[in-house]
């Protein structure tokens, strides 16, 4: 007796599919919007980094999302672009941060623009620093 295969199983996207990039934990780089880290103390500045990327959309999806925005809705493809384009933009930060020995950036912020109509710009930008952790 031949046993079916089983069924193929849909995966619904949930909102860790468009979340940020990879932690600490994975890359050696504590990247946060603040200040500063509590528990931690800043031993060194290093200065201003950054991860750029430009990218641009092909025509079947800038096709499809002038028909998706004539009647609303989330414009899915659009946003899981965005989503990769600016987790390239956190990597590429973090390895310019590692590449300068900084172990953390802080005041990290994305910044996003249009490119000369063929693309959308996002860099993430922040402050490499070396933090430890502080003295109890």
């Amino acid at each position: 007796m031949r046993v079916p295969a089983p069924a193929a199983r849909v995966v619904a996207r949930g909102i860790e599919d468009y979340s940020g990039g990879p932690g600490a934990d994975q890359t050696g780089v504590l990247v946060v919007t603040t200040n500063d880290v509590p528990g931690y103390r800043v031993e060194r500045v290093i200065g201003e980094v950054f991860g750029l990327t430009v990218r641009s959309r092909h025509l079947g999806s800038q096709i499809g999302a002038g028909l998706k925005s004539m009647i609303g809705g989330e414009l899915k493809g659009l946003t899981k672009t965005l989503v990769e384009t600016r987790n390239q933009a956190m990597e590429r930060l973090i390895e310019a941060a590692k590449a300068r020995g900084g172990n953390a950036v802080l005041m990290m912020r994305f910044d996003v623009t249009e490119a000369a109509d063929v693309g959308t710009e996002v860099c993430a930008y922040g402050t490499a620093v070396v933090i430890t952790p502080a003295a109890s």
